[in-house]
C-alpha cells in the first residue's frame, strides 16, 4: 500500500489563539485584529476553537485518526493551532524539527509532544534543524515544503520563510531532491509557504503555477507533477487567495481518498475543478473563516501528517 497519503493527523487544539503580528510582516493572507476591541479579540479565540473542533469532528466522520493536543496558555503561542511548519513525521522513524522565522512561533515546539508521538507510535530518532535559527534561515516545514514522499520529491518556494541553505540540509539528512522556485504576487509581493501555492495527492495535484515567476522553473514544477501525479488542476492566484491551494488528501480507514479543505476553498473551486478532483475522492470540508482571516493559513496548515514508521 502506498504511504504517500495517511488516515492520521496531528492537530493542536488554541488556547489563546489571534492575529499574530510577528508573523504578519511575511504573511499576506492575515488581516489585522487592530481594529478590535479586547472583548471582540477574546470572541475570535472562542470562534477558532469552534472551528477547530468542527473541522476535526468532520474529519472523524470521513474516516480520519485525529489526534488532538491541548496547546498552553503560556507561553503565548497564537499560532499553535498550525502545527506543520513545526513538525512532520516520517514513515522511516524520524520526526523533523524546523526553524521558524517569527520569534515566537519558535515556542511552539514542545518537546512532550515529540515525546508522546515517538511513546504513540514508534517513532526512533529527531532530526532537529531549529539550530538554522541562529544564522536567521528558516525552513518552515511542510508549509515552506510540500513533499512528494514516494518520488522523495521536495517542492519548495523560496521566501523568507524558506531558504536553500536549511532546504539542502534537509534533503541531505532525509534523501529527498530539492525541486526549488520562486514565486511573486501580480502586484509583486512574496508568497510566505509553498503549501499555500500547491497541494500534492495520490493523483492528482493542484497548483496556482501562473504565480511562478520563471517560465523554465514553472515548466519544471509542472512537468514533474504530471509525470508523478498524473492530473494536475491549476488554480488562479484569487482561487490561491481564497486557500484552494491549501488542502490535503488523505485516506480514511476504510480506504477512501479524501481532500481535506475549508468552506472557502471548497466554494472557490469550479464545478470542473471539484468533478476532478472527485473522480477518486471525496471532497470533505469545514468553514475555518476567522482561523484563515486572522492566522493566515488553513486546512492544510492545520494537520500534521502522522506516518507510522513501518514495522522491519
Amino acid at each position: 500500500m502506498s504511504m504517500y497519503i495517511t488516515n492520521t493527523v496531528l492537530m493542536i487544539a488554541p488556547v489563546r489563539f489571534g492575529f499574530n503580528p510577528d508573523a504578519a510582516e511575511t504573511n499576506s493572507f492575515m488581516e489585522s485584529d487592530s481594529s478590535l476591541s479586547n472583548a471582540e479579540r477574546e470572541n475570535i479565540q472562542k470562534a477558532a476553537h469552534a472551528e477547530f473542533m468542527h473541522f476535526a469532528e468532520t474529519l472523524r466522520a470521513a474516516g480520519i485518526t485525529v489526534h488532538i493536543v491541548e496547546d498552553t496558555a503560556q507561553p503565548h503561542t497564537p499560532d499553535s493551532i498550525f502545527p506543520n511548519n513545526w513538525i512532520s513525521f516520517h514513515d522511516d522513524g524520524r520526526i523533523v524539527l524546523y526553524p521558524m522565522e517569527p520569534e515566537n512561533r519558535r515556542l511552539e515546539r514542545r518537546a512532550d509532544i515529540v515525546v508522546k508521538m515517538a511513546n504513540e507510535f514508534g517513532f526512533q530518532k529527531t532530526e532537529d534543524l531549529s539550530d538554522f535559527e541562529d544564522k536567521g534561515l528558516f525552513l518552515e516545514g511542510t508549509g515552506s515544503l510540500v513533499l512528494d514522499r514516494v518520488n522523495k520529491i521536495a517542492y519548495a518556494n523560496r521566501s523568507s520563510r524558506m531558504h536553500s541553505e536549511a532546504l539542502r540540509d534537509f534533503v541531505q539528512r532525509m534523501g529527498y531532491r530539492a525541486l526549488e522556485f520562486s514565486s511573486r504576487r501580480k502586484d509583486g509581493g512574496q508568497i510566505y509557504h509553498t503549501n499555500v501555492i500547491m497541494a500534492l495527492g495520490d493523483g492528482a495535484a493542484v497548483i496556482c503555477s501562473e504565480v511562478i515567476a520563471d517560465k523554465q522553473e514553472r515548466a519544471l514544477v509542472l512537468d514533474s507533477l504530471r509525470k508523478h501525479q498524473g492530473t494536475v488542476i491549476e488554480i488562479t492566484e484569487a482561487q490561491m487567495d481564497e486557500f484552494a491551494g491549501n488542502m490535503l488528501h488523505l485516506r480514511s480507514k476504510s480506504g477512501q481518498k479524501i481532500w481535506a479543505m475549508s468552506t472557502r476553498a471548497y466554494n472557490a473551486l469550479l464545478p470542473e475543478q471539484k468533478a476532478t478532483l472527485e473522480r477518486d475522492s471525496l471532497l470533505v470540508h469545514a468553514p475555518l473563516d476567522v482561523i484563515e482571516r486572522y492566522g493566515g493559513g488553513s486546512a492544510r496548515c492545520m494537520l500534521a501528517e502522522i506516518f507510522v514508521p513501518e514495522k522491519v
